[in-house]
């Protein structure tokens, strides 16, 4: 494998010249993207690496278990004490496991940051930290060639403990329970971290067996972000993807969105726990805004309009004007085509509350946008990528959304295209948006939603 020395000319985060950046992407290797963003903005680099699979509720847990298990130990480094050595020895470097849902994708693998070695002289933080990831990935502590029990047994249960802590979060656990009911038939509905039956079952020798599956199988995107050429990166690189197993016509799992309720008319689920204040999840279709050609500046914008951020419809009529709510938001998966409002209210506003947030989204739909509401999202949109792009981790992720996307973009340009975005372009992309279904988790003996 040979490094390459191409690179692509990036424009500043604040587009600025002291911000600016230069961007470098490929295919390395078959199924392998590398993007290397060169930069002296930071003081630490980050390098990570994800492996692209597809989500499913067979395979959740196993999935979510395996970053977890290897980063207790290596052949290498036998367990996590041995392991937090190298990484003091390399001047206090990090490497976590991650697992990411993205559209019906589950993404697993590996976040390392370590101090940039301009800081260092003669120093070599990133070949070493890239050293030690690879050995953790790919020379994992086997006996008898399989995962040591006592790890798996472990992590297997700090598994089931993290699967049921989602239900201390209620407004989490109110979006958990609605896409389980709204794609009960599609992996979207399916946890990242899987599920509890799931985890219970998974012994040494099948976590083994799905591993040796997922290395030959995923696709996988490597990021860094730091102030070394890229062909420094892939030198470093190299040793571990030259013995990464691939199979033939390796490609990114596809996401399948769905346009419009499969029942046809909007479903209602209530749920009893023992809260105070009740927990409203409403789900929403994208229609035809996530086929083909999705626009996805428009979509950001969209959701800020409707209900993303203290501008918004929802925030000014639903929670300040009208008082129907404590809190409310809304998101958009724009890989799976899924809107999700949230709100916190009491149960007997919960009929009326659902009907004013529908009311806003018609607004939105017939054009009822002022300019200063659009100027105002459109800011807040663009405030919230300046964010994220201040920081390694937020580019990583804005860059692997771009990898893993139906239509890729360049992040670079994504403040541009937000503020390019007309009202037309918001009224395209909301005009096919439908209600799926609603989850209401309110206390027990009552407060089941009416009227809705």
């Amino acid at each position: 494998m040979k490094p390459a020395s191409q690179e692509v000319e990036g424009t500043g985060i604040d587009h600025r010249p002291e911000d600016s950046y230069r961007v470098y992407s490929r295919n390395i290797a078959p199924g392998i993207g590398l993007t290397c963003l060169r930069t002296e903005k930071f003081k630490t680099g980050c390098l990570s690496m994800a492996l692209v699979t597809e989500l499913s509720k067979k395979t959740a847990s196993k999935s979510a278990l395996t970053p977890r298990v290897l980063r207790r130990g290596s052949a290498g480094y036998p367990d996590m004490r041995s392991i937090s050595e190298a990484l003091d020895g390399n001047y206090g470097a990090r490497i976590e496991p991650a697992v990411r849902k993205k559209g019906e994708l589950q993404c697993i693998g590996f976040y390392a940051d370590f101090t940039d070695d301009r800081f260092i002289p003669d120093a070599d933080t990133l070949e070493k930290t890239t050293s030690l990831l690879g050995d953790i990935l790919l020379s994992p502590n086997l006996y008898e060639n399989s995962f040591r029990e006592d790890y798996t047994l472990r992590e297997r249960s700090n598994l089931i403990d993290d699967i049921r802590a989602v239900i201390n979060d209620k407004r989490g656990y109110s979006v958990h329970r609605l896409l389980e009911e709204m794609c009960s038939e599609e992996a979207f509905g399916v946890s990242s971290l899987g599920s509890e039956d799931e985890a219970r079952g998974i012994t040494p020798e099948a976590l083994t067996a799905h591993y040796r599956g997922i290395l030959a199988k995923s696709a996988v995107h490597v990021f860094y972000c730091g102030s070394a050429h890229p062909e420094r990166v892939e030198s470093a690189l190299i040793p571990i993807l030259d013995k990464l197993p691939r199979d033939a016509g390796i490609s990114i799992p596809e996401t399948i969105p769905v346009l419009h309720p499969a029942s046809g008319a909007p479903r209602r689920f209530t749920e009893e726990l023992d809260v105070a204040q009740g927990k409203l999840a409403i789900g929403f279709r994208l229609g035809k805004a996530i086929v083909d050609a999705p626009n996805y500046p428009a979509l950001m914008v969209l959701n800020a309009v409707y209900g993303s951020g203290d501008m918004s419809k929802l925030f000014q009529n639903v929670r300040e004007k009208l008082s129907l709510c404590y809190s409310v938001g809304s998101s958009i998966d724009r890989h799976k085509g899924v809107m999700v409002v949230t709100a916190g209210v009491d149960p007997q506003n919960c009929g009326i509350a659902t009907d004013e947030i529908l009311a806003q989204l018609s607004h939105v739909k017939n054009g009822d946008i002022s300019e200063q509401e659009l100027v105002s999202a459109k800011r807040a949109v663009v405030t919230s990528l300046k964010l994220a792009m201040d920081r390694p981790g937020g580019l990583g992720e804005l860059y692997f959304d771009s990898y893993i996307s139906k239509v890729p973009y360049d992040p670079c340009g994504l403040c541009g295209s937000v503020e390019a975005v007309t009202i037309d372009d918001v009224l395209v992309s909301a005009s096919d948006v439908c209600l799926d279904s609603t989850f209401f988790l309110t206390g027990y003996n009552g407060g089941a939603p009416s009227g809705a």
